[in-house]
């Protein structure tokens, strides 16, 4: 069978989404301490290497053919994906892995700069098992929520065209549930040092987000029109979200952020993920704005109730994940001229559909991830020492740190010697023995940057 337009661009967005979580790492890098940065990128980096393992092994079977009770597919019925040899469906697999490596790493913000490395490796392959291939088989492989499955014959179709409610709730759910388990950082809404150390890493993340994110909704496009939809609320709804963020930061607190601008545009790729391909670009629009200013309220929510969404995971991908869902109930587009949400007249079957896709998908990854975690903290425990996560995560579990602050100036000693090596380049620049003996003990305290 010869290679066609459809498999390029199958493996294109597949490796754009697999670029999604390096770019992950970096916007997840930038929101913690310096000290911690390095594990937040680890975080992300381990769950591609785990996932992808997992995904070959059983988990794609999981999300395909025959499954059990509508819940799950017969994790051996392409164990190792044996089956797929000498087939197109190979593309179709490793273009699935992708969405499974990503929305687990999406977890990992919610409990940065306190987690055990060895737990979060722990995490990832149990959660991506137990919670997110019956999801995707419910909502894609042909289980309850697809077409002819239980739910949907009851309740209506749900459209969840690339991941609402299976990457977005699901994830959003998991953190929560997670970081209450984990608990507070020490400090948490109290230390100034608690917040994003480099905006530039959190800036390229988000864009190499946005980039990929293309690839998530478009790959499974399937004509040049609805490509053309797709693509192009892909581009309108994240830059509504990052408008009305902004305006909503400046309203609230007096100034718009570069962070603001790049949370902005993560939810508004939130919110149009379920319907990228089932709306009109002017109710992308909307969308957007309505996902941009709600979410930039929700991420201050955790403040009030003491959850410690480090990285508001929560506040933004449950958020509007949550809301993009649900608005399909309003906005969806006529199919063939039937249905549709209900400002086209469809009335409220379709709001229904995405509500119980809403209630199954809190409950499987909320129980889920409840049982997982408890599970995994009482055995080796979830989190670091207190000592650990004063010096530093990166340090702990890594013995690396992402800056070397200390070798950088003149004038600083890294030798262990009383005498400058240096004296010539001292006097040069006119530093007195005591300037000198600041300038170290400032490189000291740099060097023990939060």
């Amino acid at each position: 069978m010869e290679i066609s337009a459809q498999h390029v661009w199958l493996m294109i967005s597949a490796a754009m989404v697999l670029l999604m979580t390096p770019g992950l790492g970096l916007f997840y890098g930038g929101m913690t301490r310096a000290k911690a940065a390095l594990n937040m990128i680890m975080m992300s980096f381990i769950s591609a290497g785990i996932v992808g393992v997992v995904w070959v092994l059983w988990g794609y079977s999981m999300t395909t053919g025959d499954g059990v009770l509508g819940l799950f597919g017969n994790p051996f019925a392409n164990f190792g994906l044996q089956n797929l040899m000498g087939s197109p469906d190979l593309i179709k697999a490793g273009y699935s892995a992708t969405f499974a490596i990503i929305t687990v790493a999406l977890i990992s913000g919610a409990i940065a700069d306190r987690a055990k490395f060895g737990a979060w490796a722990l995490f990832v392959p149990v959660w991506i098992t137990v919670v997110y291939c019956p999801l995707a088989y419910m909502v894609w492989g042909g289980g309850l929520m697809s077409a002819g499955g239980a739910v949907t014959a009851v309740f209506g179709q749900v459209i969840d065209f690339a991941g609402g409610a299976v990457v977005e709730i699901s994830s959003g759910t998991a953190a929560l549930v997670l970081a209450l388990i984990v608990g507070q950082r020490h400090g948490f809404a109290k230390d100034p040092n608690h917040r994003p150390h480099n905006v530039p890493f959190i800036m390229l993340g988000a864009a190499i987000l946005w980039f990929g994110w293309f690839g998530f909704n478009g790959g499974a496009a399937t004509t040049a029109e609805q490509a053309g939809l797709i693509w192009v609320n892909t581009l309108v709804a994240p830059a509504a979200a990052m408008l009305s963020w902004l305006v909503t930061e400046k309203l609230r607190h007096g100034h718009p952020t570069s962070l603001g601008a790049a949370s902005g545009v993560v939810a508004g790729l939130v919110a149009i993920t379920p319907s990228c391909a089932n709306i009109s670009p002017l109710a992308a629009v909307g969308l957007g704005l309505v996902a941009g200013a709600a979410c930039a309220v929700f991420v201050d929510l955790k403040y009030r109730f003491g959850l410690d969404d480090s990285l508001d995971v929560v506040g933004v991908h449950l958020g509007a994940g949550l809301i993009g869902t649900l608005a399909l109930g309003f906005i969806a587009l006529p199919a063939d001229g039937l249905g549709g949400g209900l400002f086209y007249g469809g009335g409220v079957q379709q709001l229904i559909a995405q509500t119980a896709a809403v209630v199954i998908t809190l409950l499987l990854s909320g129980v889920g991830t409840l049982v997982i975690g408890r599970a995994i903290n009482k055995a080796i425990g979830f989190r670091v020492s207190h000592e650990a996560e004063t010096a530093g995560v990166d340090l702990a579990e890594h013995a690396e740190s992402a800056y070397a602050f200390g070798e950088i100036g003149a004038g600083f000693n890294p030798l262990p010697h009383t005498a400058s090596p240096f004296p010539a380049a001292a006097s040069a620049a006119g530093m007195s023995a005591d300037a000198e003996s600041g300038a170290a003990a400032q490189h000291r305290k740099e060097d023990s940057f939060a």
